[in-house]
């Protein structure tokens, strides 16, 4: 289960660093482009990419383990 939950983070902050990349390269904001500018969907979209941010530090003491 670990595993599967760390796949799902690690892909949300991959769409959360892709939509970053295009912010910062082209002005262009996916997440508010599909689902609005700053609507509870997207807030919750940029709340889940924050988490998975959070929950994926925890790579690094994973990282010191090996």
């Amino acid at each position: 289960m670990n595993k599967g939950l760390d796949c799902l983070a690690l892909t949300i902050v991959i769409i959360g660093a892709i939509n970053w990349g295009l912010i910062g390269f082209f002005k262009i904001d996916l997440v508010a482009w599909i689902f609005g500018n700053l609507n509870w969907i997207s807030r919750i979209v940029y709340a889940l990419v924050g988490l998975c941010g959070l929950y994926l530090i925890s790579f690094y003491t994973r990282l010191s383990d090996s």
